[in-house]
């Protein structure tokens, strides 16, 4: 019989036959988590030594707190508008810091890093100064960056576009990216409000990866970039000679170049994107059901109130049509008292 190693237990057993389904159903679903990247994390941490982390943009405070329990003494988390929740996570931990900036700004004030994780604006100019940035003044430091393939690869996204100056930013529009067609629509990948994209893909000074990839070919030294095809994108990029580098790189390049990982990330796009679509043409059925709705309870009201003047008409109208009562005779001495008024009235004149 052939050695094979045990089933993990998530994976369930013949005893336990729905532990995988009970961990899918129990699980966060991770669309766009950096959470997900937990083992690449852990490959990073132990192939350097890592204390001190610089992370920009903040999601809801446990990717900053995986840090910590990976190893690092000191996690600066850079977002210009925490939550409340967000603020009250922090308290109570020294190792961790809430940098309350926007980026890159923030990173002239802070300590140098051992490692930087850029999730913030995914658009080309905010990024290529962030990175401009860290290869500049912490060449040694390993630099972790998110979202580097669709949507934002190669086309640009805005959290804020206020803080892009104008002529550095894309037309752009509320609308979202899909997989099913190379065109913005209602029905994809949309910011509801908290980000718009550019209405085109590609070219220059567009996107996340074309950032990076400038940044890069423009910066002194040999610098590595490898990309893991999961959840939108995660590149790591590290200086030929820094800390690590090649465990790094070793370390890194078993989930960079799996297809088959490269395959379940476009199956999941597409599934998303079809999710997307279906509940945007769910939203718009059920608008037009209430239209609908709205419409049937006005043409109701009005049937109701023609047919209330029918009735009315109708009762006229029998009215009109019923034959009148003769009138009563009068009695005699009635006859002869007007008889007598009408001759006086006569005379008088």
């Amino acid at each position: 019989m052939t050695a094979s190693r045990p089933v993990p237990a998530a994976l369930g057993s013949r005893d336990d036959p729905h532990a995988q389904a009970r961990a899918a159903r129990t699980g966060p679903l991770l669309l766009h988590s950096l959470t997900f990247f937990r083992d690449v994390f852990v490959t990073l941490f132990a192939a350097r030594r890592i204390t001190t982390v610089v992370e920009v943009g903040v999601e809801s405070g446990a990717v900053t707190a995986m840090y910590a329990d990976l190893g690092a003494t000191d996690v600066f988390a850079v977002d210009p508008s925490p939550t409340v929740d967000l603020q009250e996570r922090y308290e109570g931990d020294e190792r961790l810091h809430l940098v309350s900036r926007h980026s890159p700004a923030a990173l002239d004030d802070l300590p140098v890093a051992d490692l930087y994780v850029i999730d913030g604006d995914h658009n080309y100019a905010v990024v290529r100064r962030e990175v401009d940035w860290v290869l500049r003044h912490a060449p040694d430091a390993l630099i972790v960056l998110h979202d580097v393939l669709w949507p934002c690869g190669r086309r640009d996204q805005y959290y804020a576009p206020s803080t892009v100056p104008e002529g550095e930013r894309h037309p752009s529009s509320e609308e979202g990216a899909t997989v099913w067609h190379d065109d913005l629509t209602p029905a994809g990948f949309v910011g509801l409000g908290a980000f718009t994209a550019a209405l085109t893909a590609g070219g220059e000074r567009n996107g996340v990866l074309t950032a990076v990839e400038d940044a890069l070919e423009d910066a002194a030294g040999t610098w590595t970039l490898r990309i893991v095809p999961a959840v939108f994108g995660l590149g790591v990029v590290v200086r030929e000679g820094a800390p690590g580098a090649q465990e790094i790189l070793r370390g890194v390049e078993p989930f960079a170049s799996s297809t088959m990982l490269a395959t379940l990330e476009n199956n999941r796009l597409a599934l998303y994107t079809r999710v997307l679509e279906m509940q945007y043409e769910a939203g718009r059925h059920a608008d037009d059901a209430d239209a609908m709705a709205e419409a049937l309870v006005e043409r109701t009201r009005r049937i109701e109130d023609l047919d209330r003047e029918l009735a009315r008409t109708r009762r006229e109208l029998d009215e009109a049509r019923a034959p009148r009562p003769e009138p009563e005779p009068r009695p005699p001495k009635e006859l002869a008292r007007a008889a007598v008024r009408r001759l006086r009235r006569a005379v008088s004149r």
